[in-house]
C-alpha cells in the first residue's frame, strides 16, 4: 500500500525573490551549463547586465561600455544616466521593480521588465552595484542575493553611469569557464546593431560604422560570394544578404538588439518575403529551397513591447510590430518587396548573379533527387535492424519552446567504445551512434556523397538534419574518439563532414569534442582521473608518490562504471567554434586537401611528444 501523503497548511510555503530564482534558475536564464555552449547561463548573466547599458545608449546616454573579466568575475561599467540613487538596492533585489514599465522611456527596450538584474544578483556568489549621478554615488553589495553592504550616498568625481560586478555562484555553475570566442561574438553583435557604440573588453575595442553590412562582411569571405552584399535600411528594420557557395542557409536575426538564435516570426517573414520578391522580380515560380540555398543574410527589427517565447529571448513570438501597428509579417514583406525589388532593378549585375545561383541550386537539387530517394529508403530499412544508433527516449527540437532541453548524441568508433558509453549513458537524454571504420574524407566532394555513403547517410538521418536544423534531434553532437593518432584522424574526418555539408550545425554551437581522461592515478584510498600530464603530476604529488598509474589509450579500456562519471554532470566538452572571420573552405583545404609543404611544416612545428610515455 502506498504511503499516505499529508496536504495541510504546513505544506504551503512562500519563497522570497532570491529563493525562487535560485531554486528554479532555468525559468530565468535557461540552462545552466559550464560555459562550453554559447547559450549557457553564465553568458546569459553577462547579457542581462549589458542589455541595461545598451538601453541607456539607445536612449542617447553614454557611448562607451567597459567590460572586464578577471578570475571568473565580470565587471560592466556604462556611462549612462545611472540608477536613481534612492532605488539602487530595489532595482537589483526586488522583482517587478525597474524603469522599463514606462513604455515612453523604454519603448523598444532590450532588457527584461524588472527581472534580469535580480536574476544575476541571486545567482552570483558576489554582486556589487554602484550608481553615479551628478557628483553623488551609491554602492550596495550582495552575496547570493543577500544584502551585505548598503553604503550611504557619498560625493564623487566619477562620470555618471552604472557599474555592476558579479561572480557566478560556483555552487550553481559548477566548473564554469568563460570562452573568449563566445564573448567576442556576443560583443560584436552589440556593436553591429548599435552604430556608434564602443565596447571595450579587457582592453580590446569593438566598434561598427555600417551595422549589418559589417556583420556579414566579417562572417563571409568576399571571394566566396556570388555577388556583393545587399544592404538595406528603413525605419525599425535593417537587412543584409548575399549568396555564397556553402551548403544550407545562414541567418543572423535580431530583435531590439537581441540575437534571436532560434529565430521567430520576424525570421520566418524574412525568409518568406525573399522568396516572394525574387519570384515576382524574375516572374518565375522558383522552388523556395532553390532561392534560399546558400543564402547568407541578417535582419534586425525594432518591435514595441516584444513578446518572446522564452525567458532568454532567443525566439520572437510577437505577431505585431506594436500595439495598433502592422503585423510583423506585413511590415517585413512590404519593406522587402519594395526595397529589394528596387535594388535588383537598379543593379542588373547583382540580379543576374543571383539568378545564376538559383538556377545552379535547382540543377544540383534535381541531380541528387534520384540517389536521395534511394538513400532515404535504405536508411528507413536499415533503422529496423541496425544497431548503429542506440537512441534516447526524448529529443531536442529547435521549434519547441523547451529548446534548452539537453539531449546528446555521442559519435563513437568501434564496438568496445560504443559499448562502454551505451552501458554508462543516461538512456533518457543520451544516444550513441557507432561508426564502422574510418569515415570518408569528403573534402571538395558534392552533397551527393552524403546519400551514396552509408555511414554519412545514416548519420544525417540519425540527426534528422537532411533539410536543415529545424528538426535536429540532439542539442549536442559529441565526437567521442580515442586520444591516439587514429582517433584524431577520425575526429578530423567527422569535422570535415560537418563543416563541408552542415556548417550551420557548427556555427550554432551544436558540435563538441568529448574530453576523456588520459590517466588514472590511484592508491587504496583515493582515485584521480587526469586529463593532462600536468593533472597527472599533481595527482601523484597529492598521493605522496605512492600510486598506481594507468594510461588510457582507448575509450574501450574505460569500464562502463568509470565512464558514467565522465559523461554525467561533470562531463568535459570542448566546443567546436568557427571564428567569425574564418574561411571554412580554406581551412578544410589546408588540413584535408592534398599534401602541401606548408602543412608538412605545420605538422613538424606542432608535433607533440609525451616524454613521460617514452620513459614508461
Amino acid at each position: 500500500m502506498s504511503q499516505q501523503v499529508t496536504y495541510t497548511e504546513d505544506n504551503i510555503r512562500s519563497l522570497d525573490w532570491k529563493e525562487h530564482i535560485r531554486m528554479r534558475p532555468g525559468m530565468y536564464i535557461g540552462k545552466l551549463g559550464d560555459g562550453s555552449s554559447p547559450d549557457d547561463g553564465i553568458y546569459i548573466l553577462i547579457k542581462e547586465i549589458i542589455d541595461n547599458s545598451i538601453d541607456e545608449f539607445v536612449m542617447g546616454h553614454g557611448k562607451t561600455i567597459e567590460i572586464s573579466i578577471n578570475d571568473g568575475a565580470v565587471s560592466v561599467r556604462d556611462y549612462g544616466r545611472g540608477i536613481p540613487l534612492g532605488k539602487v538596492v530595489d532595482c537589483v533585489s526586488k522583482i517587478n521593480t525597474g524603469g522599463k514599465y514606462d513604455s515612453k522611456a523604454f519603448k523598444k527596450s532590450v532588457g527584461l521588465n524588472g527581472v534580469g538584474t535580480k536574476a544575476v544578483n541571486a545567482l552570483s556568489g558576489y554582486f556589487k552595484v554602484q550608481a553615479v549621478r551628478d557628483g553623488k554615488t551609491k554602492i550596495a553589495e550582495f552575496e547570493r542575493g543577500e544584502l551585505i553592504k548598503d553604503a550611504k550616498v557619498a560625493k564623487t568625481k566619477e562620470e555618471n553611469g552604472t557599474l555592476m560586478v558579479f561572480k557566478p555562484d560556483n555552487s550553481i555553475f559548477k566548473n564554469y569557464r568563460f570562452i573568449p570566442d563566445f564573448l567576442e561574438n556576443q560583443l560584436w553583435n552589440y556593436v553591429y546593431l548599435n552604430a556608434g557604440l564602443k565596447i571595450i573588453f579587457n582592453g580590446k575595442s569593438y566598434y561598427s560604422k555600417n551595422g549589418l553590412l559589417d556583420l556579414l562582411s566579417r562572417k563571409t569571405n568576399k571571394e566566396q560570394l556570388r555577388y556583393p552584399i545587399v544592404h538595406l535600411r528603413g525605419d525599425d528594420i535593417e537587412i543584409a544578404l548575399t549568396h555564397g557557395n556553402q551548403y544550407g542557409e545562414q541567418y543572423y536575426s535580431f530583435v531590439n538588439g537581441q540575437y534571436t538564435t532560434q529565430g521567430g516570426t520576424h525570421l520566418q517573414a524574412f525568409r518568406e518575403s525573399i522568396v516572394k520578391t525574387v519570384r515576382d522580380f524574375y516572374n518565375k515560380s522558383y522552388d523556395a529551397t532553390d532561392v534560399r540555398a546558400s543564402i547568407i543574410a541578417s535582419i534586425s527589427v525594432r518591435v514595441e513591447e516584444p513578446v518572446f517565447e522564452s525567458q532568454t529571448k532567443t525566439k520572437l513570438g510577437s505577431q505585431n510590430m506594436g500595439p495598433g501597428g502592422p503585423t510583423v509579417r506585413t511590415f517585413i514583406n512590404d519593406f522587402i518587396k519594395t526595397q529589394l525589388d528596387n535594388f535588383l532593378h537598379k543593379n542588373p549585375e547583382t540580379a543576374q548573379a543571383l539568378q545564376k545561383r538559383i538556377i545552379q541550386s535547382e540543377r544540383e537539387r534535381k541531380e541528387i533527387a534520384g540517389v536521395k530517394k534511394l538513400a532515404n529508403q535504405r536508411a528507413k530499412k536499415a533503422n529496423l535492424h541496425n544497431k548503429k544508433l542506440r537512441d534516447c527516449r526524448v529529443h531536442y527540437n529547435q521549434k519547441r519552446k523547451d529548446e534548452h532541453h539537453e539531449t546528446t548524441l555521442f559519435i563513437t568508433e568501434g564496438d568496445s567504445a560504443s559499448g562502454s558509453i551505451t552501458k554508462a549513458r543516461n538512456v533518457q537524454t543520451q544516444a550513441v551512434f557507432s561508426l564502422r571504420g574510418k569515415p570518408l574524407n569528403c573534402f571538395n566532394l558534392t552533397k551527393k556523397v552524403v546519400y551514396e555513403n552509408e555511414e554519412f547517410n545514416l548519420l544525417q538521418h540519425a540527426l534528422n538534419i537532411e533539410d536543415g536544423l529545424d528538426d535536429l534531434r540532439y542539442n549536442r553532437v559529441v565526437v567521442a574518439t580515442d586520444a591516439d593518432v587514429d582517433g584524431m584522424h577520425i575526429r578530423l574526418l567527422l569535422l570535415t563532414f560537418f563543416l563541408q555539408f552542415f556548417p550551420d550545425l557548427v556555427r550554432q554551437g551544436h558540435l563538441y569534442i568529448l574530453e576523456t581522461p588520459l590517466f588514472r592515478v590511484r592508491n587504496k584510498k583515493e582515485t584521480h582521473y587526469c586529463y593532462s600530464i600536468a593533472e597527472k603530476q599533481a595527482a601523484i604529488e597529492k598521493l605522496s608518490g605512492k600510486a598506481e598509474i594507468t594510461r588510457f589509450k582507448g575509450l574501450g579500456e574505460i569500464s562502463p562504471d568509470e565512464f558514467g562519471g565522465f559523461i554525467g554532470e561533470d562531463i568535459r566538452l570542448e566546443p567546436v567554434i568557427v571564428q567569425e572571420d574564418a574561411n571554412i573552405q580554406e581551412t578544410l583545404s589546408y588540413y584535408m586537401g592534398k599534401n602541401t609543404p606548408q602543412r608538412q611544416q605545420f605538422i613538424i612545428q606542432n608535433l607533440k611528444v609525451e616524454l613521460d610515455e617514452v620513459v614508461e
